[in-house]
């Protein structure tokens, strides 16, 4: 049978009378920009994830790099992440005028390899940003500690991992509390893409805090620098939440979980009839952990030969991500082909598979017997 990678109008058509009057009431009041609809789902996305603060931007990318700003981190500065990440992880850096130091990830689970970390820092280094890669977190017990000793900031990488859980220490909690994405660190950044688990319909992101200061200042910096109306403080950018996607999101985030959950369900039946399949490489699901499984991924040899005959049987699969960022033109010159063995040999056999709650039992298993 036909599987899609992602089925968006399933996920519409079981919110729809939720969603339909959310958007009318947006073009009724005329609230486009910035405005009601956006804070009230600051106030609830911040309240989800656990985070003070919550401050709507346009996308992923300026969310990350407008903490950059905010931190007071630029010119001259270093700033380290993963290899085999998206390329906004990165290009973020680049767009706040930083250097981005990359490190390799690891075999079993894909994540920041923490042990490369350290000798990757210089006197220029002054942030660290761990990508919680397909949705699962990144060993943050690691990343905070080598921060601390540093003395660096930590931004999380979340625009995968809304609603992710990471069993860590978290302040005012016990030991076993389960943390969310976006808690963890100095701040968080997310993406609201489409494809998201939490997908807007069109572009947005946010970022997340409990630094009230930096909070403050990120307000600025997505509005035209403006702590009021007309009056500049800094140069900042136009990176307000359109008021349409804060309603939608706002509809959304309460459906959030049993969506994740869905997900989790997906991912346990893919593992149990995939896991004695010799020519297929599971990434480890940490017990520590609860992913979002926003993405389901393994690894194959003949990954493109894999992928074009599930094609031809109707299954569509997707490569996140085919080339790693430092083998990526944009940065040509700066690291060559074997500087980071790990990303570049996953980025050949790493394949997709389908993955969205609204995906049936019957459809992992005829994906799994075609694979």
């Amino acid at each position: 049978m036909p599987v899609p990678f992602l089925d968006l109008k399933a996920q519409y058509a079981s919110i729809k009378r939720e969603i339909d009057p959310a958007i009318q009431a947006v073009v009724d009041s005329c609230a486009f920009a910035s405005g009601p609809f956006v804070e009230k789902f600051e106030k609830a996305f911040a309240e989800y994830c656990g985070a003070k603060h919550c401050i709507g931007v346009g996308n992923g990318t300026s969310a990350l790099e407008l903490i950059l700003r905010a931190y007071g981190i630029g010119r001259g500065d270093e700033v380290i992440t993963v290899a085999n990440s998206f390329f906004a992880s990165a290009e973020a850096i680049s767009l706040a005028n930083a250097t981005p130091i990359l490190v390799d990830c690891n075999e079993d689970d894909a994540l920041i390899d923490t042990t490369k970390i350290e000798q990757a820092i210089t006197k220029k280094t002054k942030a660290i940003i761990p990508v919680h890669l397909y949705g699962q977190c990144a060993d943050m017990d690691t990343v905070i500690a080598i921060a601390k000793k540093h003395s660096l900031i930590v931004i999380e990488d979340a625009c995968q991992a809304h609603g992710s859980l990471y069993k860590g220490k978290k302040a005012g909690l016990p030991a076993e509390t389960l943390a969310k994405a976006g808690s963890m660190a100095h701040a968080g950044a997310f993406s609201f893409y489409p494809g998201k688990n939490l997908g807007a319909y069109g572009e947005g992101g946010a970022v997340t805090t409990n630094d009230e200061a930096i909070a403050k200042k990120i307000r600025m910096l997505r509005d035209h620098g403006m702590p009021e109306k007309y009056k500049h403080a800094i140069v900042g950018k136009n990176e307000r939440m359109d008021g349409i996607q804060g309603a939608v999101l706002s509809v959304k985030l309460p459906h959030l979980d049993a969506w994740n959950n869905a997900r989790r369900k997906n991912a346990a039946l893919y593992r149990e009839l995939l896991t004695d399949n010799p020519n297929v490489k599971l990434f480890t699901a940490h017990a520590d952990r609860s992913s979002n499984y926003h993405l389901f991924v393994m690894r194959v040899k003949n990954r493109d030969v894999v992928q074009e005959k599930l094609k031809q049987q109707g299954i569509s699969t997707g490569i996140h991500y085919p080339i790693p960022i430092h083998l990526q033109e944009a940065y040509a010159g700066i690291w060559k082909k074997g500087d980071f063995p790990v990303a570049e040999n996953m980025a050949g056999e790493i394949l997709s598979l389908p993955m969205f709650p609204e995906l049936t039992e019957e459809q992992i298993r005829d994906v799994c017997a075609v694979l």
